[in-house]
């Protein structure tokens, strides 16, 4: 019922895109999310070097035989990669779907994206960039609403006015996101104007998110008004659970505290710790206000099924 541009295109079942988020999209659950019947990117930046990046690309083979893309990562970061060395990997592995995120286009890739017929993805936070990348050639655009969790972008525009702005405002095919859930929020999406949605918030509390019970529990409990946007004043601004890691570094941004003791206190190896250890104090994690939609801790594949099942039947509801 819901074959779009982007199932035909991509080679998927589902509309559906698992967003990438970071080091806990590993390749385990990229290839759940590949095999569940939607999109599963793995995030290159999350690896120290090529070779351990390319056998990170083997092990999603290994347990798919599902389309899946790569993420490149554009956003500034403390130890920064040579994003073409990343992309020969890309190619030499045969991926055939790459996305790229940051605050800029990929300009100086976009001809190697051409040449080796790659479908291209960008995720950007509006319009102006929306048209920047289809005028560069990107075959779809991803835009998420202020609601999303991780980073907002400085526009601070919700998810019905975005999505739709940048549907009427390009011709490549938009994929939205921020706040989608479960199959209204995915029908949603597809009524203005997207031709898919990109999940964040809400693959977290599934059973294969490598993160701690303890978490995936809290983050069930946890209402709409649990978030909290961080790092503004380093305009990186992101929306992250509210718990004891937020208000540290809110606390240090209101008393204009230095770059280095922010980043420190927002650090990813915490966040790591916590989502091993379920320390549910210790790091950030990015969470969106879908989180107060979130009640079960189901299999991807599960999830994905409802999540269809959820939209066909509020389609009908609306057309009756």
């Amino acid at each position: 019922m819901f074959e779009t541009p982007l199932t035909k295109r991509l080679g998927i079942r589902y509309p559906l895109i698992a967003g990438t988020m970071m080091s806990l999209s590993s390749a385990e659950f990229v290839a759940a999310c590949s095999e569940a019947g939607g999109l599963g990117v793995l995030c290159s930046a999350m690896y120290p070097d090529e070779k351990t990046f390319g056998e990170a690309i083997r092990k999603v083979k290994d347990l798919t035989d599902k389309p899946f893309a790569v993420n490149l990562n554009l956003f500034p970061m403390m130890r920064p990669i040579d994003n073409h060395r990343y992309l020969d990997v890309i190619l030499a592995e045969g991926v055939k779907i790459v996305e790229s995120s940051g605050h800029s286009a990929p300009e100086d890739l976009v001809g190697r994206f051409q040449e080796n017929q790659l479908v291209w993805i960008h995720k950007c936070v509006g319009l102006r960039y929306a048209q920047k990348v289809e005028k560069l050639g990107a075959d779809f655009v991803t835009v998420v609403g202020y609601e999303n969790g991780g980073a907002t972008g400085t526009l601070d525009l919700g998810t019905l006015v975005l999505v739709r702005r940048v549907a009427e405002g390009v011709k490549i095919p938009v994929i939205g996101g921020g706040g989608v859930t479960d199959g209204r929020g995915l029908l949603a999406v597809l009524a203005l104007g997207a031709v898919g949605a990109i999940l964040g918030t809400r693959m977290l509390a599934t059973q294969e998110c490598p993160i701690h019970p303890k978490l995936k529990q809290a983050l069930i409990a946890a209402s709409e008004l649990d978030t909290v946007l961080i790092m503004r004043s380093l305009k990186n601004t992101h929306r992250v659970w509210n718990n004891a890691a937020a208000k540290r570094v809110t606390e240090l941004e209101a008393k204009q505290a230095g770059l280095n003791e922010i980043v420190s206190a927002a650090a990813g190896e915490k966040a790591r710790q916590m989502y091993q250890e379920g320390d549910l104090d210790l790091g950030i994690i990015a969470c969106g206000q879908g989180v107060g939609l979130i009640h079960d801790v189901p299999p991807v594949r599960e999830l994905f099924a409802r999540i269809m099942r959820e939209a066909e039947e509020a389609y009908r509801d609306l057309a009756g």
